[in-house]
C-alpha cells in the first residue's frame, strides 16, 4: 500500500499525523508520504511536528519550495530529513501516478 498525506494548511497538521498514526497502527505494510505546502509548510517549525518526524522515520517528509519561498522560510527552518521538492503540485501528480492514494485532511 502507498499513501500520501497532503497537507496546505497549518490547522490540518494534527489530523493528518494522527492519521498516520492510526494507519500506521494497523501494522500493514504501507509506504507513507506526507507532503506540506501552503501555509502548512509552516507545521514543520512546530515542536509537535519535529517530535512526529523524529519518531516516525518510516515516513517520508516532504516540503514545497515554492511554499519555502512564499513563507520566507529556509531549508535550514526544516527538521533534516524532510526532503525539498520543487512544486508540491508536482509532487502530488507524480506520487499518484507512482501508485499512491491520495488523502486530504
Amino acid at each position: 500500500m502507498k499513501v500520501v498525506f497532503h497537507v496546505d494548511e497549518m490547522e490540518k497538521w494534527q489530523e493528518a499525523t494522527n492519521n498516520i498514526r492510526n494507519l500506521l497502527h494497523l501494522e500493514i505494510n504501507a509506504e507513507v508520504v506526507l507532503l506540506v505546502n501552503g501555509s502548512g509548510i509552516q507545521s514543520y517549525q512546530l515542536k509537535q511536528a519535529q517530535k512526529f518526524i523524529s519518531e516516525n522515520p518510516n515516513v517520508s517528509f516532504h516540503a514545497c519550495q515554492n511554499a519555502l519561498k512564499a513563507f520566507h522560510m529556509t531549508e535550514a527552518d526544516l527538521p533534516a530529513t524532510v526532503k525539498i521538492v520543487p512544486a508540491g503540485v508536482l509532487d502530488l501528480i507524480n506520487l499518484q501516478q507512482a501508485g499512491y492514494a491520495y488523502i486530504k485532511p
